[in-house]
């Protein structure tokens, strides 16, 4: 499932074509993806101006003037590609019939087409006033965002205090921080030199200071990577993001450690159904 640097490189791409735009007409075509789409979704969507495109966590907002914002999640396979004259070379030709899995489409102001592709369908997309957003009931128990000022080492050594639960699994919970997934977890604790496995609780806080560090700079290279494809991720134009050839620890199970000077091999264990993978040797 996309992390925060795959929909933030989508975010960006959709932003010379989207931002600032009027979307001339909105298809819907078909009733739902993971959940149904708002009723009157394409009407209410037609003639709306993209007052500011922005995302929170793992979802895309697109503030919209008629005082409602479309919140977007992109689920396992959704993908936003870019069509048109208005920037050459984009994956979709604008005169295409929609395929079998492009399931709303938006015709923008200036030319371009916007397609929401999503082959498994777990997906989704909402209508929400603008001035409530943060009260939907997909966002109003976020965390801070790894890239804001609110996420910091005080906070999160907090939020580890006196706690059993491995150090991963309160990572990936959404409410302590929003937007980290199992990718860039893996490679935040190679970074900082901390296992998965190690109880939360005894983090240390220069270590945290550490992991915050590490968070940050694993998710801004991501991003300038455009994001990792493993399976279905494409930015806006089509292309594939590149930092999965970056991993450090994560798929990398019997490979020789990339930390210098450490020599050891990368170990696979499964947490809570979900596969981690760690040096040994230099994450303790």
């Amino acid at each position: 499932m996309p992390e925060l640097p795959e929909v933030e490189t989508v975010r960006r791409g959709l932003l010379p074509v989207m931002e600032g735009r009027r979307i001339a007409r909105a298809e819907v075509r078909r009733p739902d993806l993971r959940w149904p789409f708002p009723e009157r979704m394409a009407e209410r969507l037609t003639g709306a101006r993209v007052e500011r495109l922005g995302r929170r966590s793992k979802y895309l907002l697109l503030d919209l003037d008629s005082g409602e914002t479309l919140i977007a999640h992109l689920g396992m396979s959704g993908r936003m590609l870019v069509g048109g004259a208005v920037l050459g070379g984009f994956h979709h030709d604008v005169g295409a019939a929609p395929g079998p899995h492009d399931h709303v489409v938006f015709e923008m102001e200036g030319g371009a087409r916007v397609t929401f592709n999503d082959a498994r369908r777990f997906g989704a997309m909402d209508l929400w006033p603008t001035g409530e957003v943060g009260n939907h009931r997909l966002l109003r128990a976020l965390g801070p965002e790894p890239l804001g000022n609110g996420f910091s080492p005080e906070g999160l050594e907090a939020a580890f205090r006196g706690r059993a639960a491995p150090v991963k699994a309160l990572l990936l919970d959404q409410g302590i921080v929003a937007g980290l997934g199992n990718i860039y977890v893996s490679e935040a604790l190679a970074r900082a030199g901390i296992s998965p496995l190690r109880p939360a609780g005894r983090v240390t806080a220069e270590e945290v200071a550490c992991l915050v560090a590490a968070i940050r700079a694993v998710l801004e290279e991501a991003i300038e990577a455009g994001g990792s494809s493993l399976r279905d991720h494409r930015q806006a134009n089509g292309e594939l993001g590149y930092f999965q050839h970056s991993f450090r620890v994560y798929d990398q199970a019997g490979q020789p450690c990339r930390t210098e000077g450490c020599g050891g091999t990368v170990a696979r264990v499964v947490q809570s159904g979900r596969s981690s993978f760690y040096c040994p040797e230099c994450q303790g």
